[in-house]
């Protein structure tokens, strides 16, 4: 039995520390993901080693296996569905997963495929800007995914990153059908800026007639719905779920929730911890996004879940890479959610 089943790329995170004038030099848009072939980002390895800039961190990654290992720290039941190569990158990053209790399957692992990497590159600001090789990842089809895991579960999680892969997209309509039979609520996440650039047409097929939830920052929220302001946008956003979820850093998140189409809108502000220090904004969205689904799975309310996923996303930023131990989830968790 799985609280929730998800669907996203399977990446191999590469940190580096750098200036805004040596990312600048890489010509990458701060902030965002690009999409890049082996050559390229080889290309931009030999400018960080030329540079003398060397990697802080290996790690698990990919947006929705980020907000699995958060789900699952806090203890919930998590199924993931992927694809890596057999290689020691793969066997990496599937030994990272199971260790933090997020279940996978056989199906995930492609003879001779070759793992996806992402390198991730913070300035000083702690703002993340990613160039991703998707590797065998971007091959992901309905043969890598175990339709069964949907049977048992609540929720269906869906990465935005994969409305820009043609290949899965069949299986994504097919898992979509099947939560519809089955009842499991639909939750999407944007995922980055560049999705909704790019790929707004694969998004508003994750998205169907309507989901349950959206999860997504203000660029990403103002960008897909052309709204200026977040909290509109968070509004606008309603005609395809009916809870969004909008991030704003800093200034806290916003909950815009319509049960149905009868009934008023809700809006709940949640306000962002304090932070002294931001160091890596790496994984964030992705933790928020496991943190409140968590939390919802516990029946607590909407504000609840906002107020535990902004502590956990919070606690995220200040070290580097995308995911905390687990007890430091746990933590969080006997803070926010008895208080």
């Amino acid at each position: 039995m799985y609280d929730v089943m998800a669907i996203g790329n399977a990446l191999v995170d590469h940190e580096y520390l750098l200036s805004d004038a040596a990312l600048e030099e890489t010509d990458l848009t701060k902030g965002h993901m690009t999409l890049a072939g082996i050559e390229e980002q080889q290309q931009l390895l030999a400018y960080f080693k030329l540079a003398e800039i060397e990697p802080s961190k290996q790690a698990g990654g990919g947006s929705a296996a980020n907000a699995m290992v958060a789900f699952s720290s806090l203890g919930g039941k998590p199924f993931y569905a992927c694809r890596v190569g057999d290689d020691k990158q793969g066997e990496f990053y599937l030994k990272d997963l199971h260790e933090a209790g997020v279940t996978t399957s056989p199906q995930s692992i492609h003879a001779g495929g070759v793992t996806g990497s992402c390198v991730v590159a913070v300035t000083e600001d702690g703002e993340r800007t990613m160039q991703t090789f998707l590797g065998t990842s971007s091959d992901i089809t309905a043969d890598n995914v175990d339709f069964n895991a949907l049977t048992q579960a609540e929720w269906l999680y869906l990465e935005g990153y994969l409305a820009m892969s043609a290949g899965i997209q069949p299986a994504m309509d097919q898992l979509r059908q099947q939560a519809g039979v089955n009842g499991a609520k639909i939750a999407v996440s944007f995922a980055d800026p560049a999705v909704v650039k790019f790929a707004k047409d694969g998004l508003l097929n994750m998205l169907g007639n309507k989901v349950a939830m959206i999860f997504c920052n203000s660029e990403e929220a103002r960008l897909f719905t052309d709204e200026t302001q977040y909290k509109s946008a968070a509004r606008a956003l309603l005609q395809h779920c009916q809870t969004a979820v909008v991030t704003d850093g800093a200034n806290g998140a916003v909950i815009a929730h319509q049960p149905n189409d009868e009934s008023d809108i809700e809006i709940y502000d949640i306000p962002t911890p304090a932070v002294d220090n931001v160091i890596d904004t790496n994984g964030a969205g992705d933790n928020y996004a496991g943190a409140f689904l968590y939390a919802l799975s516990q029946q607590y309310s909407l504000p609840e879940c906002g107020h535990l996923a902004s502590a956990v996303a919070a606690q995220v930023i200040q070290q580097f890479g995308p995911r905390l131990a687990s007890k430091d989830y746990q933590d969080i968790a006997k803070r926010v959610l008895s208080a």
